[in-house]
């Protein structure tokens, strides 16, 4: 009877043939690994878009009809041309106070703060928008020689949006000459009605704050000059500097001969007198990056600013050394001062490589694992092969329960492999499974065979001879 074996033997092959036609598994690792280095490319382009030039600030607004709500709206007008990209969100405040608290409290990112009046503890400095001179305009011919001659005497203040901090610096003036406040009595009231109480002798001097170019205190001197018919003078303030170092808000400034007035001159001779300075300040969480930007942006178009604003000629930039524990300057802003003239983009450029390096370092991270996994998926997809190969090389030595046992796991081996997913077992390893699977056969048909008893072959007759 023929033996059945190698038409088993053919079955085993022809249905282990049948994976071969399908796509290699070494394709699904290439496509792996390919589409890990996408995501990851991916994942530094979202890096690059969120670091790219594109931002939305809250920025304060205020008092109306101020000067700072000149330049707010100056400078949102000026940034939508430069930076479409940021949009600036008006955050209302009635004063000064209240910019500072709202950028205090996180309600705001950007703030007009002035260095004197009420400064947020986490501000830090953008740019300087201006230096207001702390100006105490005398009478011509006026008794008034020094701050200490103030006493017993009433001084003329500006009304308006700023009165209040305006006379919070003459209380401050006044305790560095330890004069008590209530020695010396105020007025509040707009610029001709101190001037006229100036000519009617009703105050000794009047407090200014403004810049070097038109402004308050421009303005109360000619007021003041108008209504005396004299030329109006401006108290030395010999001590500024020793004042700008016990209350940091302020600082010395030296006005240049006819620095309000030029003809005649006021003041007639230089003098030394204080200064607070108004910032453009941004709250300490702001990125270096976007504190950069926002600095450029308003120092390179001045002159666009300026077309809206007069404020805006004034603008200059702090100090990046300067190290005073007020309105510091931003680190952003400090790192654009001292590496010079940055673009945006420069700027950004550290978190493009940054992000370089962290899309190579995946990408090998990647490439490294799946390197590790296609060699224990060779290995997992070899063993069956192997193990044919040890089952042939066992079979001729084991008994009929042995020979048993490497049946049952030989049918085991191809029932795996016939049941392997489309595409997952490659050509190579399934021609070496073949020629394996063969050879285990063989081998096992061989022991079985030597294994079986042997058929007795019948005798014949005996022929006896007789003697």
């Amino acid at each position: 009877m023929p033996d059945p074996e190698p038409a088993s033997v053919d079955h085993d092959r022809s249905e282990t043939r049948r994976p071969a036609s399908r796509a290699p598994r070494r394709r699904w690792s290439r496509a792996l690994l390919a589409g890990g280095v996408l995501l990851v490319a991916a994942a530094g382009f979202a890096l690059a878009h969120v670091w790219s030039p594109h931002a939305n600030l809250r920025v304060t607004v205020g008092p109306p009809g101020s000067t700072a709500e000149r330049f707010i709206t100056a400078f949102a007008a000026v940034s939508k041309v430069q930076h479409p990209r940021v949009n600036l969100d008006l955050v209302r405040v009635d004063d000064l106070t209240g910019s500072a608290k709202a950028l205090e409290e996180r309600r705001t990112d950007l703030a007009i703060v002035r260095s004197d009046a009420a400064v947020p503890a986490n501000a830090q400095t953008i740019v300087i928008l201006r230096r207001d001179v702390v100006a105490f305009v005398l009478p011509p011919h006026g008794s008034v020689t020094s701050v200490a001659s103030l006493a017993g005497k009433t001084v003329g203040i500006v009304a308006g949006p700023l009165q209040a901090a305006n006379a919070r610096l003459l209380d401050m003036v006044l305790s560095y000459f330890d004069i008590p406040a209530q020695d010396v009595g105020r007025t509040f009231l707009p610029v001709d009605a101190l001037a006229q109480s100036v000519r009617q002798k009703k105050l000794a001097a009047i407090l200014a704050v403004g810049p070097m170019a038109p402004g308050e205190v421009v303005d109360v001197v000619a007021a003041i000059a108008r209504a005396t018919k004299g030329t109006p003078r401006v108290l030395a303030l010999d001590e500024a500097e020793a004042i700008g170092k016990r209350f940091s808000g302020c600082e010395s400034i030296d006005v240049p001969v006819g620095a309000f007035r030029a003809r005649p001159a006021t003041p007639s001779e230089s003098v030394t007198t204080l200064a607070v300075t108004f910032r453009f300040a941004a709250s300490e969480l702001m990125p270096n990056v976007v504190a950069a930007a926002i600095a450029r942006s308003i120092l390179t178009t001045k002159a666009n600013l300026a077309a809206v604003t007069p404020l805006a000629t004034q603008i200059e930039a702090p100090d990046p050394d300067d190290k005073s524990p007020i309105l510091p300057v931003h680190p952003g802003v400090a790192a654009y001062l001292s590496d010079g003239d940055q673009s945006f983009f420069d700027q950004v450029k550290q978190y493009f490589y940054l992000g370089g390096l962290v899309i190579s370092l995946a990408g090998s991270l990647l490439a490294a694992a799946s390197a590790g996994w296609n060699r224990r998926r060779s290995e997992a997809e070899w063993r069956p092969v192997r193990r044919l190969v040890e089952i042939a090389d066992a079979a001729p030595g084991v008994d009929r329960a042995g020979l048993a046992a490497l049946e049952g796991e030989y049918r085991a081996l191809v029932s795996e492999m016939l049941g392997c997913t489309s595409g997952l077992v490659s050509t190579e390893c399934l021609s070496a499974f073949s020629t394996a699977l063969a050879h285990a056969r063989h081998a096992l048909d061989r022991r079985r065979a030597s294994l079986e008893p042997q058929t007795a072959v019948p005798s014949g007759p005996t022929l006896v001879v007789a003697r």
